[in-house]
């Protein structure tokens, strides 16, 4: 099967497409590079573009022969949603409507789309089931959920078959060190502390009166490789006649930044600099995820998400990073 992977350049993107070639699907990355970077996917064709440019997608779809969409394309910073809703609305759900109607003109009628557990907002329980309350905190989440919605309709009027994933914290780095996060500002809590670590700088903790057991905020965090795989049997999934579905990502379990700090501190043998900064606008206490559904329908299974080696395979990764940056 002939995959196009959008924001494949990225940093889930880069690892799924990897992954999806070791599983025998051909794949085609198409992306921007506003965020992603060329290199992680020299050994792909690599079609640069927005998912906006209606023209070049559908010329995509139609000359590449595209069997199915893997679709990681948008923007991804809650804090920032919060100060610019129109760059959200405009690139995640607009450009992803773009997308699903090119499929539709060009008959592709499989993908997988990469969702959030921001749809939820504040939950009413944890964890959290796939048929839980939707309410987001932010306009990231809410491009997202309309973007699910929407899919349910080119099911329901086309035929167009959806898997909507909506992961947890994704983080870590692939198990060979090849690829990792590098985002441009980075706003994730792994990475942004690694680097405090590598750096010797302050790291800025935003927020420490949230309703949990220490008062930061508590989050369940998957390791990319099993982000990856998720993604993976939800297409092999579709390939083979699957209705279309929505599945939480996760491993069940949560951790708080505190703890997060702990075991980055213990992962790299320093003790880290921590300032305590005012909580970021859209940011909900506790977001742990219900995955038995992915379990027990795709028999997925979590190997890496641990979080020992979720942050040992990310400090490899970073340091390997400043390595290159300072030769």
């Amino acid at each position: 099967m002939k995959v196009l992977v959008t924001g494949g350049a990225g940093y889930i993107g880069a690892i799924t497409a990897k992954e999806l070639a070791k599983n025998g699907f051909e794949v085609v990355i198409f992306d921007s590079l506003e965020n992603g970077y060329k290199a992680s996917v020299k050994d792909f064709k690599l079609i640069k573009g927005n998912i906006k440019d209606e023209v070049l997608v559908r010329k995509t779809l139609r000359s590449e022969k595209i069997e199915a969409v893997m679709h990681f394309a948008a923007y991804i910073e809650m804090g920032e949603s919060m100060q610019n809703p129109q760059k959200y609305f405009d690139n995640n759900f607009l450009g992803s409507q773009i997308l699903v109607e090119s499929m539709k003109q060009e008959e592709v009628n499989k993908i997988v789309f990469s969702s959030t557990a921001g749809v939820y907002g504040n939950p009413e329980r944890v964890p959290i089931k796939e048929d839980d309350r939707k309410l987001p905190e932010n306009p990231y989440g809410q491009s997202k959920l309309m973007t699910e919605e929407m899919l349910k309709f080119y099911d329901r009027v086309f035929n167009i078959k959806s898997m909507a994933l909506r992961y947890f914290n994704a983080a870590g780095a692939s198990v060979d060190g090849n690829l990792g996060e590098n985002h441009q500002p980075e706003s994730h809590l792994i990475p942004n502390l690694i680097k405090a670590a590598l750096t010797g700088e302050t790291f800025n903790l935003f927020g420490n009166d949230y309703d949990t057991k220490d008062g930061t905020c508590v989050r369940d965090y998957i390791h990319v490789m099993d982000l990856a795989q998720a993604h993976i049997l939800a297409l092999a999934a579709l390939k083979t006649g699957h209705k279309s579905e929505v599945f939480n990502v996760g491993t069940g379990e949560g951790f708080s930044n505190q703890e997060v700090i702990k075991m980055v501190e213990a992962v790299v043998g320093k003790k880290l600099t921590v300032k305590i900064e005012p909580r970021r606008a859209g940011d909900a206490d506790i977001l742990v995820a219900d995955s038995s559904k992915l379990q027990q329908e795709l028999k997925w299974r979590p190997k890496y998400s641990d979080l020992k080696t979720i942050v040992s395979s990310a400090y490899r990764w970073h340091s390997s990073l400043q390595k290159k940056a300072n030769c």
